[in-house]
């Protein structure tokens, strides 16, 4: 199979899956304050993602390209989404169009539709020096995500088998390119040894895509004869995930991901150690199923109830959002007690 139609595969098996919603989320619970003594045309929702000034917690995360026809309408639609509700956008792994330079122009559509944007570049740790520097040109990047995705290439019919060297390579592209480097785990999740192993590196910004949303090892089963169901529920859900990197790593910068799908749980990955919040699937959907428009209303929505969940807790900004109380519960809190993690600096 050509990779272009694994492309196209990818989005088609990714909304027919839809998102686990396994994530953790609902093991977190806001302290409720009864006097905010705020209004919510005072709340701030701009942040910093390392070097990077964002305008929104919101980036969309990435998802394709390299498909042809098919995949540049999606990024073209992402683009124009972007540019209008000013967020920053990812796009697929771009290792397609270096191997195919007429794939570049389902990546080139971005920086077309979004000429002031902040837009990173993706490619896979196989990626050379090289490799990254034409990924991050192609787009003229603002930052390159380099992904992560062990487990969905050992389920993928024609995946890759060997891994070795893969920290090397990442910290030959860190110290060979100029943009700020994020790794990106792809719905697995990130430990907190992993992050620390990448920040020996030189790796400062890390996205740790938990377990609970497009689960790609359900994917590629999709696309097996004979499937191995066992990695179907493999990972560490996106709460434990981000808590045990944000504890242990407090210097490292964290974009949230996986199965984040609310105003609610966006502002529960703020305050428990995120500088943004990536999704791609929900929006994907909103996309594929009824175009642009919905994916900018609904963009809109999640910034109302960012200011609506801000004001309701007191807090005029994310940095002053890391103050309030949340207490942890249910299978996240076992996690983290295991993990040796304390709760309670959450709570009071």
């Amino acid at each position: 199979m050509s990779r272009a139609q694994r492309k196209i595969d990818h989005i088609k098996h990714a909304v027919e899956v839809g998102q686990v919603r396994a994530h953790g989320f609902e093991d977190v619970q806001f302290v409720h304050q009864s006097l905010p003594d705020l209004s919510v045309d005072d709340i701030e929702y701009d942040c910093m993602l390392g070097e990077l000034s964002l305008s929104s917690p919101i980036l969309i995360n990435a998802m394709t390209g390299g498909g042809g026809e098919q995949t540049l309408k999606i990024n073209q639609g992402l683009a124009i989404v972007a540019k209008e509700c000013n967020v920053a956008l990812a796009v697929g792994s771009q290792m397609s169009a270096i191997r195919d330079k007429s794939e570049q122009s389902t990546y080139k559509i971005v920086r077309a539709e979004n000429p002031k944007g902040i837009i990173f570049a993706n490619l896979g740790s196989e990626a050379t020096v090289d490799q990254a520097l034409q990924a991050i040109e192609m787009l003229d990047a603002n930052a390159l995500q380099i992904h992560l995705n062990v487990v969905q290439e050992l389920v993928m019919p024609e995946g890759d088998r060997d891994f070795t060297n893969a920290l090397k390579r990442i910290e030959k592209i860190v110290k060979g390119v100029t943009v700020p480097i994020i790794v990106k785990e792809v719905g697995y999740g990130m430990s907190h040894e992993t992050a620390k192993t990448l920040k020996e590196i030189g790796v400062n910004i890390v996205d740790i895509g938990g377990y609970g949303g497009t689960n790609f090892s359900k994917i590629e089963n999709m696309r097996r004869n004979r499937t191995v169901d066992f990695f179907n529920e493999w990972g560490i859900p996106t709460v434990s995930s981000l808590i045990e990197v944000a504890s242990h790593s407090p210097a490292q910068t964290i974009i949230a991901s996986g199965g984040i799908m609310s105003g609610l749980d966006i502002v529960k990955s703020m305050r428990l150690g995120a500088s943004c919040v990536g999704m791609a699937g929900y929006l994907l959907k909103f996309l594929l199923e009824n175009g642009t428009e919905s994916v900018i209303e609904e963009i809109r929505n999640l910034h109302d109830d960012i200011r609506f969940i801000m004001t309701a807790l007191g807090k005029k900004n994310f940095s002053l959002l890391k103050e309030a109380p949340l207490v942890i519960k249910g299978p996240t809190y076992h996690w983290l007690q295991e993990r040796g993690i304390n709760t309670q600096i959450y709570s009071k």
